[in-house]
């Protein structure tokens, strides 16, 4: 029998916790962390500093250190996703106006910019300069005429070709994960899956230069999405540099959920909407610290997109708005059914999209992405530049419809005829009739909102970064738009009418518009995504419309309410579930009566489970059990014959121990007996050295009875975050269920297939 002294000194070999060695811990690519394993992890971690902390005082000083690096890498990722959307914004602007024109004086001038810098600009035409040239003007000097409106229709789909191209071929070519709005997967992750690569600092690079490129190429999708992605990039890097967030999984997912937020933050200029968008949108697990680290974060990350100023008006937003009439409660009513109108929109997408992208999946236009995204630029081109409103950026478009209609306002959506005896304050201009200028603007924002409706379809989902959020809130803004129009004109011409009596006289200023371009947007957007809380505190501080709370509230819960009579997945987790990611949502109810032993494996007429025993398998048995399957790790029993359970190893761990083993532990050779006990097992004289693995065992896996109602199992992985749980009788193993026969057997249940859950 081998002496237990070569045992102990053997044994020590493999004490991970006093000398652990690389990888073990670590996940591979497109499997789900342990939660309960990283938050114990931490807590040992977090143990060993305090004691240690006592012993000196640089130890002191490193276990201060230790717990203010988590407010360090918040500052971190909020300096730099605030810098980056800066940098984004003015890059945005300056492209979007390339397609049109060139400024003279400094050529990286926007229109905008352009014209703020002349001295020869009056107020009427702010928006010509003789500094800002159209492309006809500086190549044929011709601003008028048929052959000059030819070459700047023809030089702007080039432009817009040109731009997608360019961003299409980065990102097939340096990072295939830039492609999307990101969020579906950020969520995926969040809740414990690993996908290698996606949050990486190419990806970081790419996802922002071709952010730039998609944007400014004028096809139907915005930046916000894809900022969380860039943001959560961000987070990633930084974390990496702190081995408290690099060498736990769980760990490193706080700081993404903080990253989420200041995504957001800097997305739409609302820091408190950024930190709800990732507790109620994309967060998993949520503890009140990452509540306090989201804040800060988000604070950070708009007070330096502040500082940077992208839009020039010394505010975060682009769609501040100052209006100067409260509502009233007879609007309600038209507020709701642009709910219903945002709760419409919503399924509509969801449905159309994802049947777009599973054909694209499915057939062989998959393998053509970038002439897909090259014909749908030509198509949006083509049809966009002869409509004002869909010409411009969507920004704009969103920002005009919003505005109030000043005396100074230019806009065609403000020609209403004007009563030559007005006497009035310039801000509380009455009710007036609709001109030429805003019934012609109604039909091109019909067309527009047409357009919109069917291109957004077919661009979300293609080979390059693609946000949601402003293609929704734009198609919400002309709807709402023109509902307040029509509004605003049957309230001036009927005021006599019982519903507009109490509220509406003659000479007025009764109705705005622009608060229905507002609220639609907030319908349609919720529609989409059936954000409800965070939607609205995005909505307020992105336009700063405080007082307009209860219409927005409104608006919110009845386009989600009529979308969830529909289905009651959001577009986010329609494509998660498009793309088979293991993702158990939070907000899915499980309500079958199924019970354990209907979902476990092995089933009856498999073959019996794979599993390891504690002192009576060699490191050759086990090396051919790892070789012949594909599971993630192997319930150990006492014996084949009494299958009493003692534990679980994962087999990554298994394969780096053993490795490791054969490369320090001499003696270590196939017929070498693993045990998994404290004491070695007897063995006859001569016997090689045996291989202690008690270390990577884990003793408390996570086990449930036979009888256990599902509904009860789904709740244990949903809220414990498990890989896997195992299913015993009396102490003696009958077998396993993992997330993936969860999610299986939920989608059998749903009468959906179950073979769609490809991930483990």
């Amino acid at each position: 029998m081998v002496n237990a002294g070569d045992m102990n000194g053997s044994g020590n070999l493999m004490d991970f916790l006093d000398e652990p060695f690389p990888d073990v811990g670590t996940y591979e690519d497109f499997h789900t962390i342990d939660w309960l394993r990283e938050k114990s992890r931490d807590t040992d971690r977090h143990r060993k500093i305090t004691s240690k902390s006592k012993e000196s005082i640089w130890e002191f000083i490193k276990s201060l250190l230790d717990a203010w690096s988590g407010w360090v890498v918040m500052l971190l990722i909020g300096l730099l996703a605030g810098t980056l959307a800066g940098v984004i914004d003015l890059a945005v602007d300056w492209m979007t106006d390339l397609k049109e024109g060139v400024c003279l004086s400094a050529f990286w001038y926007s229109h905008e910019q352009c014209c703020w810098t002349s001295n020869e600009t009056t107020f009427d035409d702010r928006d010509k300069c003789p500094q800002w040239q159209k492309w006809s003007e500086l190549l044929v000097n011709q601003s008028e005429g048929a052959s000059a409106y030819i070459l700047n229709y023809f030089l702007y789909i080039m432009w817009a070709l040109c731009f997608a191209f360019l961003a299409v071929s980065l990102v097939r070519v340096f990072a295939p994960y830039a492609c999307g709005s990101g969020i579906p997967e950020i969520k995926t992750i969040l809740s414990g899956f690993i996908i290698r690569g996606y949050l990486g600092k190419w990806t970081l690079l790419i996802k922002t230069v071709t952010l730039v490129l998609v944007v400014s190429s004028g096809l139907s999708l915005g930046k916000e999405g894809p900022l969380v992605h860039v943001a959560c990039c961000c987070g990633n890097f930084f974390s990496s540099l702190f081995s408290k967030y690099s060498k736990n999984e769980g760990k490193r997912r706080e700081v993404l959920s903080a990253a989420a937020a200041a995504g957001v933050s800097v997305a739409f200029g609302a820091p408190i909407g950024g930190v709800l968008f990732s507790l109620e949108e994309v967060s998993y697990y949520f503890p009140l610290k990452t509540l306090w680290r989201s804040f800060f974060a988000a604070l950070v990350a708009a007070f330096t997109l502040r500082s940077i100023n992208p839009f020039g008006n010394s505010r975060l937003v682009l769609f501040y708005v100052e209006y100067h009439t409260p509502w009233y409660m007879a609007e309600l009513f038209p507020f709701i059914l642009l709910g219903v109108f945002g709760g419409l929109w919503g399924t509509l997408f969801i449905r159309c999209n994802i049947a777009w992208c599973r054909r694209r999946k499915t057939t062989r236009l998959g393998k053509y992405p970038v002439l897909e995204v090259i014909v749908i630029t030509a198509i949006t081109a083509i049809i966009a530049y002869p409509n004002p409103y869909t010409r411009r950026s969507t920004s704009e478009l969103i920002s005009e419809l919003f505005n109030d209609c000043g005396a100074l306002e230019s806009s065609q959506l403000c020609d209403y005829i004007n009563d030559p005896n007005m006497t009035r304050p310039v801000d509380d201009i009455p009710d007036r009739p609709a001109g030429p200028g805003v019934y012609s603007a109604m039909w091109q924002l019909a067309l527009a909102l047409v357009f919109k409706i069917v291109i957004t379809i077919f661009t979300f989902g293609m080979k390059i970064p693609s946000g949601l959020f402003i293609p929704s809130m734009a198609v919400g803004a002309m709807a709402g738009r023109m509902v307040g129009i029509g509004v605003e004109q049957l309230a001036y011409h009927h005021h006599d009418w019982i519903v507009f009596r109490n509220w509406c006289r003659p000479g007025a200023d009764c109705v705005t518009p622009g608060l229905y371009a507002m609220v639609g947007a907030a319908a349609c957007l919720g529609g989409v995504t059936r954000m409800t809380v965070s939607l609205v505190v995005i909505m307020f501080e992105l336009t700063g419309g405080l007082e307009y709370i209860v219409p927005l509230m409104a608006a919110a819960v009845t386009s989600k309410w009529v979308a969830d009579a529909f289905g009651k997945e959001g577009i986010y987790e329609a494509h998660i579930h498009l793309n088979g990611y293991p993702f158990l949502d939070v907000k899915d109810e499980f309500t079958h009566r199924t019970l354990a032993t209907d979902v476990m494996r092995p089933r009856r007429g498999e073959a019996p489970l794979s599993v390891l025993t504690q002192d009576s398998m060699t490191v050759e048995d086990v090396e051919t059990l790892i070789k012949e399957t594909d599971y993630n790790g192997f319930p150990v029993v006492v014996s084949k014959d009494s299958e009493r359970l003692i534990g679980f190893a994962q087999r990554r761990e298994l394969i780096l121990a053993i490795k490791n083993a054969r490369q320090r532990q001499d003696g270590v050779v196939s017929n070498s007996i693993v045990y998994f006990t404290e004491d070695p097992p007897e063995l006859p004289p001569n016997s090689p050295h045996p291989l202690k693995l008690r270390r990577i065992l884990n003793l408390s896996p996570f086990t449930v009875t036979d009888h256990t109602p599902m509904e009860t199992v789904v709740d244990i992985f949903r809220k414990l975050g498990l890989r896997q749980c195992l299913v015993t009788r009396s102490g003696r193993l009958l077998g396993i269920i993992t997330k993936k026969d969860v999610l299986r057997h939920m989608a059998q249940m749903a009468n959906q297939d179950p073979e769609s859950i490809m991930f483990n």
